[in-house]
């Protein structure tokens, strides 16, 4: 573990958090594609409330996003103000647990939807309490880079899942301690172990740190306004909304599928290899490009990251070929690892101490939110032609550039002498 901890130039703990954040990523990712296969497998029996299947596997499959996203701003608010973030990651994690394995016992469509939902309520106290936590055990010259070791590994772990989930489905039914499973029944005890092996880690190698918080420092709630300086919006509200537009064009491409893969004249795998390209990207630079910005400043990364967001993923409403939309998403890739590791070192920057938690949750809410509501505007917006949705999002990059431009300062002030240091915050 000390090894890899100076190869990657990271703190041990934060190490120890994101090799957590992987096990438990590849459990969450694993369902991403179970679930859809088992509710249409006939497993579940019952009615569904007079909705139709396919309605009803949409709204499970949502739950969990929707209550993720709504509710971290307040898990973070509430870690601020308990001063504890340990906790509130093996509650959650505890939680992920036994809905993973509560899916084995599900009945009905009733009870996805409930298990769903407590899925998306334990990944609300996990993210946002383990952002604040590497947000907290870095220290000004590293947050970038760890911010980006983080988000690599919870990467790997995320594009990992998929990939193994479809052939552990596949390859049952298995024999267990004298028992056959079924191959849905494997993917949700694989999910459930990958969740209990992270609560071992984080028990074991991470501590919370002591935070000293003055009474300045206890207000902890959102700001939407600039009140500290000549800006009109608040520069960590501001990262949020830049993310969520980010977000949106990311996840234009998942909802009509159907429609790129008549346009390139293509199957589902290279579908797969066109989606996985831009996570890709991300594993390969997000903790260097964390690690640029300790030395080089923050913005400038955010900025050429939205800047290249915009051509990015307009051209892939126009592309003709799997290669050219392969190519597509891997420079939309490098536009988001651009934006997220910097974006998320510049708020843990300008966090108030004690109050990372909700401040934080301001970018992973956003990116969570944008995530589903970029499948949403995709299939609107398709049916006044294929290019219209990847137009629509590279108008938001454009805005996030420029609201990130005029709205966001610099928190890193690069000298001759000095690789990085960290600008005065507002509360100092």
């Amino acid at each position: 573990m000390n090894a890899i901890n100076e190869y990657l130039g990271v703190n041990r703990e934060v190490l120890a958090l994101a090799i957590a954040r992987m096990a438990d990523a590849v459990g969450n990712s694993f369902l991403i594609v179970v679930l859809p296969l088992y509710i249409a497998s006939g497993t579940i029996e019952g009615g569904a409330g007079g909705l139709g299947v396919s309605l009803l596997t949409g709204l499970i499959l949502s739950a969990f996003g929707f209550f993720n996203s709504a509710l971290q701003p307040f898990a973070g608010r509430l870690s601020d103000r308990l001063g504890k973030r340990k906790v509130f990651v093996l509650g959650g994690l505890a939680l992920l647990a036994v809905a993973n394995f509560t899916y084995s016992l599900a009945s009905s469509y009733w009870m996805l939807l409930a298990i769903r939902a407590a899925q998306g309520i334990g990944a609300s106290l996990t993210i946002v309490a383990t952002i604040a936590l590497v947000n907290e055990l870095a220290d000004d010259s590293s947050r970038g880079g760890n911010m980006g070791t983080f988000n690599t590994f919870r990467l790997l772990g995320f594009g990992t899942g998929p990939i193994v989930a479809g052939s552990v489905v596949g390859g049952g039914p298995y024999s267990l301690f004298g028992l056959s499973i079924t191959g849905f029944e494997a993917a949700f005890y694989i999910a459930t172990v990958s969740a209990i092996v992270s609560i071992v880690l984080v028990t074991l190698l991470v501590h919370d740190p002591d935070i000293e918080r003055s009474p300045d420092d206890e207000d902890t709630s959102i700001a939407v306004l600039d009140h500290d300086s000549d800006g009109l919006l608040d520069p960590v509200f501001t990262l949020g909304v830049a993310s969520l537009f980010m977000a949106i064009g990311i996840a234009l491409l998942s909802a009509i599928e159907p429609q790129v893969n008549a346009r390139l004249g293509q199957g589902a795998q290279l579908f797969g290899i066109e989606f996985s390209a831009f996570i890709l990207m991300q594993v390969l630079l997000q903790a260097p490009i964390g690690r640029a910005s300790d030395k080089y400043g923050r913005k400038p990364f955010i900025l050429v990251g939205l800047v290249l967001l915009v051509p990015a993923t307009l051209v892939q409403g126009l592309v003709v070929a799997p290669w050219q939309m392969i190519l597509a998403r891997s420079a939309q890739g490098v536009a988001g690892a651009l934006v997220f590791a910097p974006a998320l070192a510049l708020a843990g920057d300008l966090a108030s101490r004690g109050a990372s938690g909700t401040q934080l949750s301001v970018l992973t809410m956003s990116f969570g939110l944008g995530t589903a509501i970029g499948p949403l505007a995709s299939g609107f917006l398709v049916r006044f032609g294929y290019v219209t949705p990847f137009a629509f999002g590279a108008a938001l990059a454009a805005l996030g550039f420029v609201l990130v431009y005029t709205q966001v300062h610099e928190t890193v002030a690069v000298d001759a002498e000095s690789p990085a240091a960290s600008a005065p915050t507002p509360q100092d």
